[in-house]
């Protein structure tokens, strides 16, 4: 049984639900704060390619890296599609590889939740640190605590040309404040014509992180000038109704 590794189905489920170029805010929000950028940039948990193609269609350098060979093989494909060309490298947050110094690393929609220990979240953000150039920045956001601890899971479907039916079915597992951690089991399933073709387990976590633990973790690591800003508003104080906590970091030395 796989955690957070999004298998075949998962992947299947994101890649009709969060198509390239869907946008939660954050894709015109990334493409404005990376203006003037022209070194590398480097997207971890790239997925399926949703924010790293329109990075790409506005002439940035963008690579990036996933856990999962199935995102990456739908990442390709959407390229290949588009005539475009990225490295990608089947790697996670704490073992992926750089070969030259970035000048930003982003990591949107939360994707950096999925780091279920702070442990891990603190390793992850001493690699980002060390894959940035001098001058580099990090974006990062990060879904509100209310956002992860209130949801209520239950049955989702799509519908997965030609004629076949996919169901997501999440059950709660464990929600663990003390560990800031929730888990749920989620069940994928593959229908034609009623007939269930194939299924899928997949164990899924998120860590929540609070603001001033976020910034306390990304000073300890070595990153200076933090900026905080909610709803995909640069500058503007996280509220409790914003949807997402976006956090801006330098790297001003080695």
């Amino acid at each position: 049984m796989m955690n957070n590794r999004y298998g075949k189905l998962a992947s299947l489920v994101y890649h009709l639900d969060k198509p390239v170029g869907r946008s939660f805010g954050d894709v015109e929000y990334y493409l404005e704060r990376l203006r003037g950028v022209s070194g590398p940039v480097l997207e971890p948990a790239v997925g399926t390619g949703r924010m790293l193609i329109p990075l790409l269609q506005a002439g940035l350098d963008v690579s990036g890296f996933d856990i999962s060979q199935e995102m990456l093989d739908y990442c390709q494909r959407e390229l290949e599609l588009r005539s475009l060309t990225a490295r990608l490298e089947l790697a996670g947050f704490t073992d992926y590889r750089v070969d030259r110094p970035v000048e930003a690393i982003v990591v949107p929609a939360g994707s950096f939740q999925l780091l279920d220990s702070f442990e891990q979240g603190l390793l992850a953000l001493r690699r980002f640190h060390a894959s940035l150039k001098v001058g580099g920045r990090l974006l990062l956001d990060l879904d509100p605590v209310a956002a992860i601890v209130n949801v209520q899971p239950g049955l989702r479907t799509w519908s997965a040309p030609p004629h076949g039916l996919i169901t997501l079915n999440a059950t709660p597992l464990e929600k663990d404040y003390c560990a800031q951690l929730t888990r749920e089991m989620h069940r994928y399933e593959l229908w034609e014509h009623g007939v269930l073709l194939e299924t899928q387990l997949e164990q899924f976590s998120l860590r929540w992180w609070g603001v001033q633990e976020m910034r306390m973790a990304l000073e300890q690591v070595g990153f200076t000038e933090i900026s905080v800003s909610g709803g995909y508003q640069y500058g503007k104080t996280p509220q409790d109704t914003d949807g997402i906590i976006s956090f801006e970091a330098y790297k001003r030395q080695d």
